[in-house]
């Protein structure tokens, strides 16, 4: 996975779910989703966390790369890890032992207007700023004007579009007006990070890269090396931290995290003691490498946390701004060349499930044909699809039997003639004598990761004639290239909620594939994708949300817009034998977010 801004951002969205759609137009600072919430009005705090942790001690973790900026929000930079989690807050937050649930934060109150077009947040009057100064309505006005002007990333104009304007009320009540009735666009204003004014000054926004922080959060830049590692202090006068939210919970003194330039730079790092908690991404190392005296003294402690997460979509995506990727027909056949059994077996250790679809390990995830209310709400577009998603059940390609590798390369090659590429001398080539070759596009972080994966698949596509080469470069230059669409094929992942919702146009919308840093990644441009997005934002009730889904996922499918690789349903984590943690997991969580919130030094 890449540690890049646009994961991090992936990673906050899985954090901050959504509030109900049955909120009543005036209610307590808590909602579910078709359900009544779990806790009640003054509850004490979240079943997952142990109310009273004791607080105190350090915790040191890694960052991947570089970083040169302490601002999260903007598109050209590389932000410290853990500002999002540790220096700005939300309006409101969720429980991670819930699909969709908020509770209140910076807000004490919420009301829906009766015709659902704005929403109000009353302000707690004890919210803080680190310097000191309240929190207040022009505060959040400020961010969210901020976030949404051109200055800042253009994740957030996407995932915002239909918030009209922010007016402040009085001093501690501020109102969103919306350009249309969407429904959970309310929902969405409670996830705006809050900053203050005093931290950007008098500079242009994307120009705020070295300020130190001013957020409302529980704590504080305290030290930095740029590129190298910046440590975080508990602020002293956290104004949250009788907060049911925030009973329990962040309770080292001092968190820090040590930058490392790759994985197993960074693996031998934390065997040798320099950081703390650790999650691997690697199934040969996590099989082969986290074995010796520590583990077996009980120095380090190795785990697999099961999770309920929705698993989303990792796959190597093709850009279809090349010329090259503009046909499904290759798009499948290059498909077909990835043999995912024999790597799973031969290099994963049969640890990873096949991912079959963009909300993988998920209710949302389509299976079979169209049928019932799904079928339905395809059948208007059905001129404009293509009939295999009517009448064939997309799979990704297997090579267990019956099936084989060997079949699939036959059926490549048909596809790829049917296209219109002919085998000349080895090499497949067009009508233009222009051969089929391409580069995949890696990080200096992960690279050596898919070094191995890839190669394998090299050899399959060359037995078709097609020529895969892989690239390695600097974080810094992956990010800025991807950013600007400047490749043939990159790896990707595509983290998902438990609600997938308005994140979805600046992912796969048409307007998106143009815009400069978007999660558009592969140029996207198809009417009904667009029509079925405006139906899952749109969904009156989880039911309808639901099946929207499904159709999307189905249509995205059998678009063959990448190539789909897997995930894994526990989270591998080690860490160092000095912490203690609850005994009971939520359900939908990130480790090292979770890991950060709820332990506590021995």
């Amino acid at each position: 996975m890449h540690q890049s801004k646009r994961e991090s951002w992936w990673r906050r969205c899985l954090g901050l779910l959504l509030l109900a759609l049955t909120l009543p137009v005036h209610a307590a600072p808590s909602a579910a989703l078709g359900y009544t919430p779990k806790y009640p009005a003054g509850f004490s705090h979240f079943d997952y966390v142990r109310a009273d942790a004791p607080k105190g001690g350090n915790l040191t973790l890694a960052g991947q790369g570089s970083f040169d900026s302490f601002n999260p929000f903007i598109l050209k930079s590389r932000p410290a890890a853990g500002l999002d989690l540790l220096v700005f807050e939300p309006l409101m937050v969720s429980s991670l032992d819930e699909p969709f649930s908020k509770y209140g934060l910076l807000a004490e109150d919420i009301s829906l207007a009766a015709d659902k077009l704005s929403v109000t947040f009353r302000l707690n009057p004890l919210a803080k700023f680190s310097n000191g100064k309240p929190v207040l309505a022009r505060d959040v006005k400020f961010s969210f004007d901020t976030l949404k002007s051109n200055a800042a990333h253009p994740q957030y104009r996407y995932y915002w579009v239909d918030i009209k304007r922010a007016v402040v009320v009085d001093a501690r009540t501020i109102r969103f007006e919306f350009a249309r009735v969407n429904p959970e666009l309310y929902l969405i204003a409670t996830e705006i990070p809050v900053f203050s004014r005093d931290w950007v000054g008098d500079k242009p926004f994307n120009k705020v890269a070295t300020e130190v922080p001013i957020g409302s959060g529980p704590y504080i830049v305290q030290s930095f090396d740029l590129g190298k590692h910046i440590s975080f202090v508990r602020n002293p006068n956290y104004w949250g931290r009788d907060l049911p939210t925030r009973r329990g919970v962040f309770n080292f003194d001092r968190i820090t995290y040590k930058y490392y330039k790759d994985d197993t730079i960074q693996r031998e790092a934390f065997k040798a003691g320099e950081y703390d908690f650790h999650i691997e991404y690697s199934s040969k190392a996590w099989a082969r490498d986290f074995v010796g005296p520590a583990f077996n003294d009980g120095g380090i402690v190795k785990k697999e946390l099961v999770h309920r997460n929705n698993a989303g979509m990792q796959g190597l995506v093709f850009n279809t701004r090349r010329a090259i990727f503009k046909d499904k027909r290759v798009r499948k056949a290059i498909g077909l060349a990835f043999d995912f059994e024999w790597s799973n077996e031969h290099l994963f250790y049969k640890q990873y499930t096949r991912c079959n679809s963009y909300f993988s390990n998920s209710e949302m995830a389509s299976s079979g044909l169209p049928q019932g209310d799904e079928l339905k709400l395809l059948e208007p577009y059905r001129a404009q699809l293509s009939p295999e998603v009517f009448t064939t059940v997309w799979q990704p390609p297997m090579t267990l039997p019956p099936h084989s590798l060997r079949e699939n390369l036959r059926q490549a090659r048909d596809l790829l003639k049917q296209a219109g590429w002919i085998l000349r001398d080895g090499v497949l080539r067009n009508a233009n004598g222009e051969p089929l070759e391409f580069e995949v596009l890696g990080d200096s972080v992960q690279g050596r990761t898919f070094e191995r994966i890839l190669g394998p698949f090299a050899q399959n596509l060359k037995k078709l004639g097609i020529v895969m080469n892989y690239r390695t470069v600097d974080v810094a230059l992956w990010q800025r290239r991807t950013d600007v669409f400047d490749f043939d094929m990159v790896t990707a992942v595509y983290g998902e909620s438990q609600s997938p919702g308005n994140e979805l146009y600046r992912r796969w919308y048409s307007k998106s594939a143009d815009e400069e840093g978007s999660e558009n990644l592969m140029g996207v441009k198809d009417p009904v994708i667009d029509a079925l997005i405006d139906k899952v934002v749109q969904a009156p009730d989880r039911k309808h949300l639901v099946t929207a889904l499904k159709a999307l996922d189905r249509v995205m499918l059998h678009g063959e817009y990448l190539v789909p690789n897997w995930y894994n349903k526990v989270h591998r984590i080690a860490y160092r034998n000095k912490f203690d943690m609850p005994s009971s997991l939520p359900l939908y969580y990130a480790a090292e977010g979770w890991m950060i919130e709820t332990s506590w030094s021995k």
